[in-house]
């Protein structure tokens, strides 16, 4: 159980900081466009990253310019298409919407894995992510909605569902690069990625689609876009990184069912009592997390004993060592 202790904190608090990127994104999109929002936060946030990856790293930019094409193509489906479509998706819709889509994810990560690994997920891994996704839905109240969803929010939270399938490929991309630490991983990603996103976001203004920001815009929106730049999206994706690189893709993902829960709680310090649902919403993600807790926990020690059994001889029944078992492929 200890060994799982550090990426599960990792894990929670990243989602708990990406519940607070609903509440806090969401009033800046009325005055910045999601195209130049993502821009600015990356381009913000870049910055950060260089100066962490420079004195922590292990010789990052010859990884950047050996891996530069799969970087790029990474970065641009975890920050570009994640990031612009759940935000475009946003500001037509509302934060519990793209939160509970975004609990979405453990069932794509393990339908996508099925079909380009053809490695079946667990019933019990299934069970876990539906039991935490009927929680999160609870949450969110879906079940008895007030009013019917317009076309444009229904249109917005389709755009988030599939921007969530960029965050899904490039979680499952840090297996292809074992070398990188999830620093480098965030790091090399995210500068391989902030020119193409300049360049997008300067060709649609100029060819009338998106409004450029004034100077006087950012400039009062510079405290909260500091804090997204640095607290959901650097420190977030670092810790979600090194959680995912420890448990694998589908153990991490399945943790983003937090992010509603995190903005159930918010609003409860903010003096918006919950209310029954959102209690038992929230019990039932605590039951599919420990589910999974306790999956990760067995799986680790037959493992475990899998290599301990090559070590003196015995048959290892087919399980992967601790060297093939980093993260799904």
């Amino acid at each position: 159980m200890k060994s799982i202790f550090a990426p599960v904190v990792a894990l929670l608090f990243a989602t708990s900081a990406w519940g607070s990127l609903f509440l806090v994104g969401k009033p800046l999109l009325k005055t910045l466009d999601p195209v130049w929002f993502t821009v600015v936060r990356y381009a913000l946030a870049t910055l950060l990253l260089v100066v962490l990856v420079q004195g922590f790293g292990r010789s990052p930019w010859r990884k950047l310019r050996d891996h530069l094409a799969r970087l790029t193509l990474l970065g641009l489906a975890g920050y570009a298409c994640f990031s612009l479509l759940v935000f475009f998706g946003l500001a037509r819709s509302v934060p519990s919407h793209g939160s509970v889509i975004m609990a979405t994810m453990p069932f794509t990560t393990l339908l996508v894995g099925w079909w380009l690994d053809g490695r079946r997920p667990a019933r019990a891994s299934l069970f876990s992510a539906g039991l935490a996704l009927l929680g999160v839905a609870t949450v969110a109240n879906i079940f008895s909605p007030a009013q019917p969803a317009g076309g444009a929010m229904l249109l917005g939270d389709l755009v988030t569902l599939v921007g969530t399938l960029g965050w899904v490929l490039y979680t499952r991309g840090a297996a292809s690069l074992p070398d990188h630490s999830p620093l480098e991983y965030t790091a090399l990603t995210a500068v391989a990625t902030l020119p193409w996103l300049l360049i997008a976001a300067t060709g649609a203004t100029l060819a009338g689609f998106v409004p450029a920001p004034s100077a006087r815009v950012l400039t009062g929106l510079l405290l909260p876009l500091l804090y997204i730049a640095v607290v959901p999206t650097v420190l977030a994706a670092l810790a979600f990184n090194f959680g995912v690189r420890r448990l694998g893709a589908p153990a991490g993902t399945l943790y983003l069912n937090m992010v509603p829960v995190s903005v159930l709680a918010v609003h409860a310090l903010q003096g918006q009592a919950p209310s029954a649902t959102e209690v038992g919403g929230v019990a039932l993600v605590g039951l599919a997390l420990s589910i999974n807790a306790w999956l990760g926990t067995r799986t680790a020690r037959a493992q475990g004993d899998a290599v301990l059994g090559q070590g003196i001889g015995t048959p290892a029944h087919g399980l992967p060592t601790a060297a093939t078992a980093r993260c799904p492929q």
